[in-house]
C-alpha cells in the first residue's frame, strides 16, 4: 500500500495515533474515520471525484492477519475494500467457528459490523447487524465465535492499527466506547437530505462533526430524479435489496467508495434496500448533498 507518511498518523511513545487527519473537503479531522483519499479493490490509485462501486463477492481471499498479535488466531480469510497510506483501510473478514483472540487494545479507533453470525467480544455478544466501536487504548475482550458458525464482519480500522496486550491507556477515550449496539433495537428516523425524503435513518455513531455511521433504508419505489454531488466521503455497504446508481445495480454485497465532490448518478430502487453507510461530515449542513441535473 505505499510509504506511509509519518506526518499523517503521528504516535505516542507507546504507538497510539494522537493526530486528526485532515478531510479533503476541508474538514479538520474530526470524523476520525481517515476516509479521505482511499484506494479500492478495483482502483490501486486514488480516484478523485470517480465513485467505484463492486461486488465484494468477485475479490480473492487472501489471509488475515491483526499486526502485533504474537500468536495469530486460527486462519481468517479477508478481501480489502478500501485503504490508504496511513493505514485506514476497511476489510470483509471471514472468521471461522473456532475463531479466537485473547483480550488487549489497539493503537487506532476501530469500527466492527457484523454482517453474519455472531461474535462475542469480553462480556458483550454482537449479533447480524450489530456495530462497536473502540477507541484507541481501549482494552477489550477475550475474542471468539459464537454457536460454532462461521461469522462475516466488516472490519474498519481508522489509522495504523496494532495489537497490544496491556490495559486501557491513560488517554483512551473511554467516553466515546460503544461495546455493542444491535441495530434491530434502535427506532428508524429520518434523514438530513431532500434526495433521500422516502428514506429512513438509524444512528450507530455520530462523530464530533456530525458525520457518522448509520443504516439507510430506501423504500420501494424510490426514484432521485436526477444525480447529486457528493461533498463529503462515503463508504456504502448493501445489506440487502436492490438500487440502480446510474447504469450501476447496487444489490446484497456490493460496496461502494465515493470521494469528495463527486457525482452521483440518479438512484432509482423498485423494491427498497438497506445499506450500511458511513461518511465524514454532517449532510444536514447547506451545501453538502447538491441536486445536479447535467450528468
Amino acid at each position: 500500500m505505499g510509504e506511509k507518511n509519518p506526518s499523517i498518523s503521528p504516535v505516542t511513545d507507546d504507538g497510539l495515533e494522537t493526530t486528526l487527519s485532515p478531510e479533503d473537503w476541508g474538514g479538520n479531522g474530526q470524523s476520525q474515520m481517515n476516509l479521505s483519499g482511499r484506494c479500492t479493490a478495483i482502483a490501486s490509485e486514488h480516484r478523485s471525484r470517480q465513485y467505484q462501486y463492486f461486488a465484494t463477492h468477485d475479490l480473492p481471499q487472501q489471509a488475515w492477519q491483526i499486526h502485533g498479535l504474537p500468536n495469530q488466531p486460527i486462519a481468517s480469510t479477508c478481501q480489502l475494500l478500501s485503504w490508504h497510506d496511513n493505514g485506514a483501510a476497511t476489510t470483509k473478514v471471514l472468521l471461522p467457528s473456532q475463531w479466537v483472540m485473547p483480550a488487549g487494545r489497539f493503537t487506532a479507533d476501530l469500527e466492527i459490523f457484523v454482517l453474519s453470525g455472531a461474535i462475542q467480544m469480553g462480556d458483550w455478544q454482537l449479533g447480524k447487524h450489530s456495530y462497536s466501536f473502540l477507541p484507541a487504548g481501549v482494552r477489550v475482550g477475550p475474542w471468539k465465535v459464537l454457536h460454532g458458525e462461521v461469522a462475516e464482519i466488516l472490519w474498519m480500522e481508522n489509522g495504523n492499527l496494532r495489537y497490544q496486550d496491556l490495559p486501557n491507556h491513560p488517554q483512551a477515550r473511554l467516553n466515546e466506547f460503544i461495546p455493542v449496539l444491535d441495530s434491530k433495537l434502535l427506532p428508524w428516523g429520518k434523514t438530513d437530505t431532500r434526495q433521500f425524503v422516502e428514506s429512513s435513518k438509524k444512528w450507530l455513531r455520530k462523530a464530533a462533526n456530525g458525520g457518522g455511521v448509520w443504516l439507510l433504508t430506501i423504500l420501494p419505489h424510490y426514484d432521485g430524479r436526477q444525480a447529486m454531488i457528493q461533498s463529503y466521503n462515503e463508504e456504502a455497504y448493501c445489506l440487502a435489496g436492490c438500487c440502480d446508481i446510474g447504469d450501476y445495480r447496487f444489490v446484497k454485497d456490493h460496496f461502494g467508495y465515493v470521494p469528495s465532490f463527486t457525482t452521483s448518478l440518479r438512484h432509482i430502487s423498485e423494491d427498497g434496500c438497506l445499506f450500511f453507510i458511513r461518511v465524514d461530515r454532517d449532510l444536514s449542513q447547506s451545501g453538502t448533498v447538491l441536486s445536479y441535473a447535467h450528468a
